[in-house]
């Protein structure tokens, strides 16, 4: 059964990104759906995979990571127009069976991230 995981480490407080908004859609041509938005937990996860099962299927998607709200609510003082406020982070699903872990490092400067097991 394949699943779609994540979590965010914050590198620049060398810490999990605790309470972190991440936005689901599904990417067709032009369009993108909406699916669902999860939070992470205290060690920068969600308590669940954010999908599973019959949910995932082969195609296009983004997660978008808040990053800008958490880093406030860290107590940065960003910038109306941060540098890195809203990530998105679009990744193609070819086998559904699979595992698919994308996390996110991130500091209010830069990010990187890579397909995990």
């Amino acid at each position: 059964m394949g699943r779609l995981t994540t979590h965010v480490l914050d590198t620049s407080a060398g810490k999990p990104g605790k309470g972190l908004r991440i936005d689901l859609y599904r990417l067709e041509a032009e369009s993108r759906s909406f699916i669902k938005t999860v939070t992470t937990n205290d060690d920068g996860r969600c308590d669940e995979p954010v999908l599973e099962g019959d949910a995932l299927t082969e195609g296009q998607y983004e997660l978008v990571f808040h990053a800008g709200d958490y880093f406030r609510s860290q107590g940065s003082t960003l910038p109306d127009n941060a540098f890195l406020d809203v990530i998105p982070l679009r990744f193609g699903v070819a086998d559904a069976s699979q595992h698919y872990h994308v996390p996110l490092l991130v500091t209010p400067f830069s990010y990187s991230t890579y397909r995990g097991s």
